[in-house]
């Protein structure tokens, strides 16, 4: 498949599927369907961004912002249940969570309807015209190994940004954390669309790079947790509750910082050099049986 008929189609699949998603929350509106919502809202911005590396106009980036700040009037919904979520896998053994779990739902509640408005006020006509058009554009493109290349080197470029913020990285600073988990996530989702381009690429890599996206991710959630807290009165959140997530934040951090090497192994370091799944082909293929 060349880079053409790869940008056609992804913009085709992930319109209609963004669209779907829209349907089905204002026809059954759920908290799982608020999130399906959320994952084609991100995937379609992953694409909008990787065409306007290879493809700059000022269209796309207004379709950029249309779907940011579609995916921003989420935000809180989505913190308040990830913390609702841990609360339940955690109140057991936490009793002390209760009244923060009674305080939280009871925030569910109004978010959700704040959301459910949001979604039947979307308006896509701007979104769908200017896609058409970045289609049309594309479709007039001859196919080329340049263009190509020039796929890939978007991607190339979004993996550098990552690399740049890893080693920026301080476990006393977790802000440089989540700064490197937006980085990455932009760079999971333009390498899920350009793979077909890549021969032998491994699809365990897509696992790989989601757990360690969650690694990040989680830490992110915690401090999320612990600034509501901040939030709450003393005996909403007693001090039990804040040291057992002060720790967990912790223990998160110290984790993920003995495995963040593993994110040199998700591309190549430059263009030019073999992808890590090539060198560990040609590694595999010098061993004698």
């Amino acid at each position: 498949m060349d880079a053409n008929t790869l940008l056609l189609e992804a913009i085709d699949s992930r319109w209609e599927k963004y669209r779907e998603q829209i349907k089905t929350c204002r026809r059954e509106f759920s908290e799982e369907a608020v999130h399906d919502l959320r994952v084609a809202a991100r995937r379609l911005l992953a694409l909008v961004d990787l065409i306007r590396a290879v493809m700059p106009h000022p269209r796309l980036q207004k379709i950029r912002k249309a779907l940011k700040g579609q995916l921003d009037e989420f935000d809180a919904l989505r913190d308040n249940q990830v913390m609702l979520a841990e609360i339940s896998e955690t109140i057991e053994s936490l009793p002390e969570l209760k009244p923060i779990q009674q305080t939280l739902q009871k925030r569910e509640r109004r978010l959700l309807r704040e959301a459910e408005e949001i979604v039947e006020d979307l308006k896509l006509s701007g979104i769908a015209r200017r896609l058409e058009k970045t289609r049309a554009d594309i479709a007039e493109l001859s196919s080329s190994p340049e263009f190509d290349s020039l796929v890939l080197q978007a991607v190339d470029e979004a993996y550098a940004a990552v690399l740049q913020r890893c080693r920026w990285i301080n476990p006393a600073q977790p802000a440089t954390i989540h700064r490197t988990r937006i980085a990455f996530k932009r760079f999971r989702y333009m390498v899920e669309i350009v793979h077909p381009l890549l021969p032998g690429f491994p699809q365990t890599h897509f696992k790989r790079m989601h757990n360690y996206q969650t690694a990040m991710g989680e830490i992110q959630d915690t401090e999320v947790f612990l600034f509501t807290l901040d939030d709450l009165t003393e005996t909403e959140a007693p001090q039990t509750v804040r040291r057992y997530y002060e720790q967990r934040h912790d223990e998160l951090i110290t984790a993920y910082i003995e495995t963040k090497g593993q994110v040199e192994t998700f591309w190549r370091a430059s263009p030019g050099q073999p992808f890590p799944w090539e060198v560990a082909e040609e590694a595999a293929a010098i061993i004698p049986d």
